[in-house]
């Protein structure tokens, strides 16, 4: 066990490139896990820039002087961004205010109805099941409750920490933009001069990961702004807070369009009840992520390495355990980054055999015969 051990260890870790990609992935998991959150506006700041950085560079090839698409690039950022704050953020805190005083009311709307389901559905499940169950979703429903009433009380450090991204966002998307060239070359400057397993990394997702950015953001802002036109249409509550959800829920493949259903749909029926308009929503929502799965998804993320949907749910809950909402945004493409860097792996063992020179099998048969007399001897 212990031949086979080494064996395996001098195979797979037997280079110098080998142990330094080792020895950086280890320290980047462990910084993500522990300093994730702290480092949230750094990793902002890095997606805006990548957004931004297309736009730079498409005004370039219009034959705009790179210093005025810099300049103007951000200038149209920052009007974004404060038309964000001014407009976007006071609507959707207004909405969920209104959403937590009205919670207490749909729970008991729901408590009606779970106590007259006996009554319909008796020759199925017995009472006293249905007085567990009424019983269990009280006790969760008040747990609801309590943490939405105390929402306000304990988003004040959440509320100040907004403020930092207010204030360090910006500042950092402007000096990213304005000196990438530098810090690039800084942090190569770190790395050893060889380093063709890094390259072969670096030139396979560099493109794989700002195509996923790109694409991601550009998903989220047309499925929720095509979320909220259609609630608007339709009449339904807290369209801009549903829209955000549902824009949101794009991070998430497979299971965020599942999960938000159910407030999309909880909200309808609380205001129309088993109607026509509920029916509206359902049928409108469908198409809504019927669309997104099977139009803007093939054409956002064409040059995006496939993954099986396995290997993306588990890095789904694998980056956003260990990382939070990050984890959960950048899931894909590390998902990615993990397949490229197993395949590119250096292997001694491979690297020795590259070397070896090919086997001649021209010789004649006299050979043949001096090799088998030599194996036999």
């Amino acid at each position: 066990m212990k031949k086979i051990l080494h064996k395996w260890i001098e195979r797979y870790f037997g280079t110098e490139e080998s142990l330094l990609l080792t020895l950086i992935l280890v320290v980047s998991v462990i910084v993500f896990a522990t300093l994730g959150a702290v480092l949230g506006p750094v990793f902002a700041a890095i997606i805006l820039s990548f957004l931004l950085q297309g736009v730079v560079n498409a005004l370039v090839r219009y034959g705009v002087p790179r210093a005025l698409a810099l300049i103007s690039t951000y200038l149209l950022f920052v009007a974004g961004f404060v038309s964000v704050i001014v407009g976007l953020i006071p609507i959707i805190g207004r909405q969920t205010s209104l959403l937590i005083g009205e919670l207490p009311n749909m729970i008991g709307r729901l408590r009606e109805i779970a106590v007259a389901l006996p009554e319909r559905y008796a020759e199925y499940v017995s009472p006293e099941q249905f007085q567990l169950i009424t019983e269990r979703l009280s006790e969760e429903a008040g747990g609801l409750v309590e943490q939405a009433l105390s929402f306000s009380i304990s988003s004040f450090p959440g509320i100040i920490g907004l403020m930092i991204y207010l204030v360090l966002v910006p500042l950092l998307v402007l000096f990213m933009l304005k000196d990438k060239d530098q810090l690039l070359l800084f942090l190569t400057s770190l790395l050893p001069e060889e380093r063709s397993v890094m390259r072969t990394i670096w030139n396979e997702m560099d493109m794989q990961f700002t195509n996923y950015v790109r694409g991601k953001a550009i998903e989220i802002l047309i499925v929720g702004l095509v979320s909220y036109g259609a609630f608007l249409v339709l009449g339904v509550d807290y369209a801009a807070l549903l829209a955000l959800l549902v824009g949101l829920s794009v991070l998430v493949p497979y299971i965020g369009a599942t999960v938000v259903t159910i407030p999309v749909l909880l909200v309808g029926y609380m205001q129309w009840g088993f109607g026509s308009e509920l029916f509206w929503l359902f049928g409108v929502y469908g198409v809504i992520q019927f669309l997104d799965g099977n139009v803007l998804i093939p054409v956002l993320f064409s040059e995006v390495v496939n993954l099986h949907p396995v290997f993306i749910i588990v890095s789904v809950l694998f980056f956003g355990g260990i990382w939070g909402f990050w984890g959960v945004f950048f899931a894909i493409p590390l998902a990615t980054l993990v397949k490229a860097v197993f395949n590119a792996w250096p292997r001694r063992a491979q690297q020795e055999m590259d070397l070896q020179p090919p086997l001649d099998l021209t010789a004649g048969s006299g050979g043949g015969q001096d090799n088998n007399s030599s194996l036999s001897g």
